[in-house]
C-alpha cells in the first residue's frame, strides 16, 4: 500500500472503507511485483486505480488518455470506468505492455483501447484528438513537456491527474535535492502558476494531483 503520507492506521482504515480491487486487479498487481522486481513501485496502488475508475465514470470521457502504462493496471481501472469512449495509451516498453495487454484481455476491455510505443515526447505531439480525461505516470523529468503536449490537446473542463507529485513528502522538504525530487517540485511550481488550469493536490498515496483545464 503506498500510504507514504497516511498513518498507517488511517491508510488501513481507509482501505477497508473503498471498494477493494477485484481479483483480476490482484493477480496483475501480484505478477507485475513478480516481474519487474524494484521496478514493481512504477505501479499505481489499488486505492489509486478505484480512484482512477470513478474519475472516469464521472468525467465519461469519449477520448482518455495515459502516458505511462506499464504492466497495465491503471489502463484497466480507467478502460472498465469508460461507456462508449477510448482509452489511449503511450508507453516505450514492449516487454512491459505485453503484460498489459494479456489483462485488457482478460478484463474484457481491449476493444476500448489503442496502444502506441516510442517516445511520448513524439508520439504524442503526432496525436490529434481532443482530450477529455488524462493520466500521467511517467518519467519525471519530463513532466512539463507531456503536461503541455496534453494541456494543448484537451478540452476545456478536460482533466488530466498526475501521479507522484508528493514524492513521499520529500517535495515540501527544501533539504531534499535528489534528482526525481528537483524535477517534480519544479513541475508542481509550473502547474500552479499556469493560468489555464486550476489545480487541487491530494494526498493520496504518493501525490496525485487534479489538474483541469479552464
Amino acid at each position: 500500500m503506498k500510504a507514504y503520507l497516511l498513518d498507517p492506521v488511517i491508510a488501513r482504515y481507509v482501505f477497508e472503507h473503498s471498494t477493494p480491487p477485484d481479483p483480476l486487479l490482484e493477480r496483475l498487481e501480484k505478477e507485475s511485483a513478480e516481474a519487474t522486481g524494484e521496478d514493481a513501485v512504477k505501479q499505481i496502488s489499488p486505492d489509486q486505480g478505484g480512484f482512477l475508475t470513478m474519475i472516469t465514470q464521472i468525467m465519461a470521457p469519449k477520448v482518455a488518455v495515459e502516458v505511462g502504462t506499464f504492466t497495465g493496471y491503471s489502463s484497466v481501472c480507467i478502460a472498465r470506468g469508460l461507456s462508449g469512449g477510448r482509452l489511449h495509451c503511450f508507453d516505450v516498453s514492449e516487454e512491459w505492455t505485453s503484460m498489459a495487454r494479456r489483462y485488457w484481455q482478460e478484463a474484457g476491455v481491449a476493444d476500448r483501447v489503442t496502444l502506441t510505443l516510442g517516445p511520448a515526447l513524439e508520439t504524442l505531439a503526432a496525436f490529434d484528438e481532443t482530450i477529455d480525461l488524462a493520466f500521467l505516470d511517467a518519467d519525471k523529468g519530463n513532466y512539463p513537456g507531456y503536461y503541455e503536449l496534453l494541456i494543448t490537446r484537451m478540452r476545456p473542463g478536460g482533466l488530466l491527474v498526475v501521479d507522484n507529485t508528493l514524492r513521499r513528502g520529500h517535495v515540501a522538504d527544501p533539504g531534499r535535492d535528489e534528482a526525481t525530487t528537483v524535477d517534480i517540485r519544479r513541475f508542481n511550481d509550473l502547474v500552479i502558476k499556469d493560468p489555464r488550469v486550476t489545480v487541487y493536490m491530494l494526498p493520496v498515496a504518493d501525490g496525485m494531483t487534479m489538474i483541469r483545464k479552464r
